[in-house]
């Protein structure tokens, strides 16, 4: 165990004290950070935007009269003794960005409306324009079928149905955004971290055999003692690099109001302001990802993620160190026998998206158990709070036997492999080397 130690203090300060990890863990929440401010200040600039359209409505759809909706900055003005084709020529010097043209139209069929406009127009113009359109034809049609819109409106329902969690500490609501919202980013988390830090093992097997260093290293230790001490010291050196990226995402998020303080004004100034009701939809839906939030089991998500994230990493990287110690300095043969170990990574991923839609489908079962998917598919499950204290116990326990059975048998390959040279290797020979007696 203490050359184990050495190992891992090894790979965990020569790694530590590179300038490219200083430089990587520093930057990374910055520019983050960055552009998160980028897209707030480019939201608060565009907010006070107001377009200028005409109107030319043939049809008298809406009888001479176009109001603003409060989220609405737009200014409509009705064009009067002009045609589309003689209206087309001059409406943008006129000062208008655009202009709507209703011809003569059959509200039971309505067709040939057009918008004109010198580029596209955004998706968010087009659609509001189309409601108005939409809600003008359906009211000339009600009076067409004699319908009085007041009365309507008073038997029209919209209503939303709130979905009642009922666990052992009583019942709780559910967000299915804010759950759906999390357990992407957690499972793309370790989706990512294990293909990161995986390849980065493999790497560090591969420089040491091409440097002879590893035939140094294994004349004082055993092939497995320096296959888990790098393991673990890579690890480490993710670990490390996680938390210090939250603690100064942390950090600079307090930070960034004292930096920019006329831009968090404006937007407190945006969100207080009754007579603007995109911000109240933006408070609202604030309030309801915080809501959803509190309403997560939050202890119970960010232990099943720790746990996955290194269980799920030490299974991969045994499997990588293995590619690691077969392969010299051809890189087109590490992403060929690399190929076979993404797959399940890339599977569980995708067994993961139907996870969060269908938990407690057979095939989100089986990929919550499976030790090769289950550090992804299992965080796709677990916000919804419904997996069975078994499932999750077994999974974790297939999950820690998988890692305890793939570490035996990559450590069979990484001991031939570390100390062969000049040889392209196959999976099948490297299965021969593993189950060799």
């Amino acid at each position: 165990m203490n050359k184990i130690g050495l190992i891992i203090q090894r790979e965990y300060f020569t790694r530590v004290k590179k300038k490219s990890f200083l430089l990587t863990t520093l930057l990374v929440p910055i520019i983050i950070i960055g552009f998160y401010a980028a897209i707030i200040a480019i939201s608060i600039s565009g907010s006070s935007d107001k377009q200028k359209i005409a109107v030319i409505d043939q049809a008298n759809l809406f009888n001479g009269k176009l109001e603003n909706t409060k989220d609405d900055k737009t200014d409509y003005t009705f064009i009067q003794n002009e045609t589309e084709q003689s209206f087309k020529n001059k409406y943008k010097s006129d000062g208008y960005s655009s202009f709507l043209y209703i011809p003569p139209i059959d509200v039971a069929k309505p067709s040939g409306i057009k918008l004109h406009s010198q580029s596209a127009v955004s998706l968010n113009t087009k659609s509001k324009i189309e409601n108005r359109i939409n809600k003008a034809i359906e009211a000339k049609r009600m009076v067409i079928a004699q319908i009085d819109p007041e009365k309507y409106k008073a038997v029209s329902s919209d209503i939303s149905i709130n979905n009642a969690i009922d666990s052992e500490k009583g019942e709780r609501k559910s967000e299915a955004g804010v759950a759906y919202a999390v357990s992407f980013i957690a499972g793309i988390l370790i989706y990512t971290i294990l293909l990161i830090y995986g390849m980065m093992v493999m790497r560090g097997v591969m420089e040491e055999k091409i440097n002879r260093i590893a035939e140094v290293i294994v004349s004082s230790v055993k092939p497995f003692q320096l296959m888990l001490g790098k393991i673990i010291g890579i690890g480490a050196v993710g670990l490390t690099q996680f938390a210090i990226w939250i603690l100064l995402m942390g950090l600079l998020q307090l930070i960034l109001p004292l930096i920019f303080p006329g831009m968090f004004h404006q937007m407190a100034g945006v969100s207080g302001n009754a007579a603007g009701s995109q911000a109240g939809d933006t408070q609202n839906a604030l309030l309801t990802v915080t809501e959803g939030l509190k309403n997560l089991p939050i202890g119970l998500i960010l232990f099943c993620f720790f746990f996955y994230f290194i269980g799920g990493y030490l299974l991969y990287a045994s499997l990588f160190a293995a590619v690691g110690s077969v392969v010299s300095e051809d890189q087109q043969e590490a992403q060929q026998l690399t190929f076979p170990i993404m797959m399940p990574i890339i599977l569980g991923f995708v067994i993961m998206t139907k996870a969060v839609n269908d938990p407690d489908s057979s095939l989100a079962i089986f990929g919550s158990l499976f030790p090769l998917t289950s550090p992804i598919v299992m965080m796709g499950r677990i916000t919804y709070g419904g997996v069975p204290w078994y499932q999750l116990g077994l999974s974790m326990f297939l999950l820690i036997l998988g890692f305890l059975f793939f570490t035996w048998l990559t450590a069979k390959i990484y001991r031939t492999g570390i100390l062969l040279y000049g040889k392209k290797t196959t999976w099948k020979e490297m299965m021969k080397w593993a189950f060799r007696k």
